[in-house]
């Protein structure tokens, strides 16, 4: 866990084209300010902002001025969110000297490489987890959450029924839980959702298991709309995942975790 698998830098730097990977991405905005471009919202970041940005979630970074941060990739951190979210470094840039000192030890060739990896991982997870105490949440967003993580992957799940069962007014509701998740709640259903179905589809071609079999499993009753709404969010159909993800890996490029994703329609 909090695995290291890539470090790297961008030097003053208008744009970056969207993309995914198959780990965690962790970026420290070293200099400027900019904004991270998902399928389904934006989140604008500033000098000693960390962005967390889940597995397998295309997004692209621009800016109008220009940035420069120091991205890390890692395998199973003990932090993570369901949802891509900004974290702000505290006045002593802790946070900057340990993503720092990790692209240091990622580039460097001393025997003791992966020790220090190890050590840098840990404790740049330990220090986001910590920050992002600071930020609580509603009780009742945090109930809503709770809800749809136990029930996502039932077809039969009715959001808007159980929240007209809360006792609170649906539209304050809905405008708080996307205050505080930066996501709306059925936004943050449907990602879930496929979310699951993409880890699904890997794990399904070594099984007999079928795309519409996926979807009922992740909650979607039409595989039709399973399969207009995956490739909404990756880019290609649910069928062509898995061979898409393995042409990805195959190509020669300097992170191997990336994968290229085709830009959105509009």
């Amino acid at each position: 866990m909090n695995e290291i698998i890539y470090a790297g830098r961008h030097e003053m730097m208008l744009a970056v084209n969207r993309h995914a990977h198959e780990s965690w991405e962790f970026v420290y905005c070293t200099e400027g300010s900019g904004a991270f471009s998902f399928d389904d919202r934006e989140l604008t970041y500033r000098k000693g902002d960390v962005v967390i940005i889940p597995p397998l979630l295309p997004h692209a970074n621009a800016s109008e001025s220009g940035f420069e941060n120091i991205h890390l990739n890692i395998s199973l951190p003990t932090f993570s969110a369901m949802e891509p979210i900004i974290i702000q470094d505290d006045g002593n840039h802790f946070l900057l000297d340990a993503f720092r000192a990790a692209l240091f030890h990622y580039q460097c060739s001393r025997p003791e490489k992966a020790i220090f990896l190890s050590a840098y991982g840990n404790l740049i997870c330990c220090y986001l987890a910590a920050y992002h105490q600071e930020r609580r949440r509603s009780p009742v967003v945090e109930e809503i959450e709770r809800d749809i993580l136990e029930h996502f992957d039932e077809p039969d799940y009715e959001l808007d029924e159980y929240l007209r069962s809360l006792p609170f007014n649906y539209d304050y509701l809905r405008k708080l839980f996307q205050k505080e998740m930066l996501i709306t709640p059925h936004q943050y259903l449907n990602n879930k959702r496929l979310q699951v179905a993409a880890e699904a589809l890997v794990a399904a071609e070594l099984t007999s298991v079928s795309v519409a079999d996926v979807a009922r499993m992740c909650g979607f009753r039409e595989p039709l709309y399973f399969s207009r709404m995956f490739k909404k969010k990756y880019g290609v159909a649910p069928s062509f995942y898995v061979q898409s993800r393995q042409r990805n890996n195959n190509a020669p490029i300097l992170n191997s975790d990336l994968m290229k994703v085709p830009p959105q329609k509009k």
